[in-house]
């Protein structure tokens, strides 16, 4: 299961909107196909894998394991159903990583491997799996994106110097931030912030698709129901601390990104937004005299 994630993760930037999907078929012991989804509307994890098998051992797929991360589709969409394919082939086992929250598959999958005879184990993994694909995930759970707030200050916890634009992260970090929007659908700012910092929030530094760029502000605020009907799956707050406090009041975030720059004070301007008590750190990075924080909102 961790090489489903490993190959999984290939799809990262591609794949969307689909999820990410890795698979690995087993046989005593040893990897005789493996595939992922590489890019929306091509094959899925599960064809690939069974592609790569060599022809001298398709006769073992009867006595074969498939080892998933996400529930194998149900559905006509752009592909065949998966689950098909798999009862079709004679696999004998399937393991899955976690369920997929998607409506139209939602148990479905599984429940026709099962009627097929097909021996199904579910939830190897389970956490691992669904990190990996938290964004599609929310996304089809919650109706609304995966919302990540993300905002740079100093040692003393200020986002500007006297209310005028400051530079606190590094080259390196912003590198981190331009890959971080290559990985979502959409960056979002409030009014003031691109008026007074007029931010590109572009991906100049990396490889990869801008984000759609989002300004809000009192006149037109944002509704999660018109972000959901576009398709928008993850969304980057980098708004000023008026915006970051509507989300965390709204309880609308999923992850939070807090960059410190350890050893950059000021004598005054806009405080950053406050951490709420119930998050929990899931990882701290030291990046030269800059610290990532990030938390989770679960």
């Amino acid at each position: 299961m961790r090489r489903c994630l490993q190959l999984a993760s290939g799809g990262l930037i591609n794949a969307r909107p689909n999820p990410m999907v890795g698979a690995v078929i087993v046989y005593d012991g040893r990897i005789i196909g493996e595939g992922w989804h590489a890019r929306h509307g091509e094959a899925h994890a599960e064809v690939n894998a069974f592609a790569s098998v060599k022809p001298d051992d398709e006769k073992l797929l009867p006595k074969a394991t498939l080892y998933v991360s996400l529930e194998p589709c149900s559905h006509w969409g752009k592909t065949p159903p998966c689950a098909e394919l798999i009862v079709e082939k004679g696999v004998r086992r399937v393991v899955v990583g976690c369920r997929d929250d998607f409506a139209e598959v939602s148990g479905r999958g599984i429940e026709r491997l099962r009627q097929a005879g097909i021996e199904v184990v579910e939830g190897v993994l389970e956490s691992e799996c669904r990190w990996l694909n938290r964004r599609f995930l929310t996304f089809h759970r919650l109706q609304r994106p995966y919302i990540i707030l993300k905002w740079a200050q100093t040692a003393n916890g200020f986002i500007d110097e006297n209310y005028q634009p400051l530079a606190i992260s590094s080259a390196f970090t912003q590198l981190l931030s331009h890959k971080l929007r290559a990985e979502e659908d959409a960056i979002l700012v409030g009014r003031v912030t691109a008026e007074r910092d007029r931010p590109q929030l572009t991906v100049r530094r990396w490889v990869g698709p801008n984000p759609k760029r989002l300004v809000v502000d009192r006149s037109h605020p944002l509704r999660m129901e018109s972000l959901h009907a576009q398709g928008i799956q993850s969304l980057i707050v980098e708004g000023g601390t008026a915006t970051h406090e509507w989300f965390i009041n709204q309880g609308l975030w999923d992850e939070l990104r807090v960059e410190t720059a350890l050893n950059l004070t000021v004598n005054g301007g806009t405080r950053s937004a406050q951490v709420p008590g119930h998050a929990k750190v899931l990882s701290t990075d030291l990046y030269d005299d800059r610290m990532m924080t990030v938390y989770v909102n679960f």
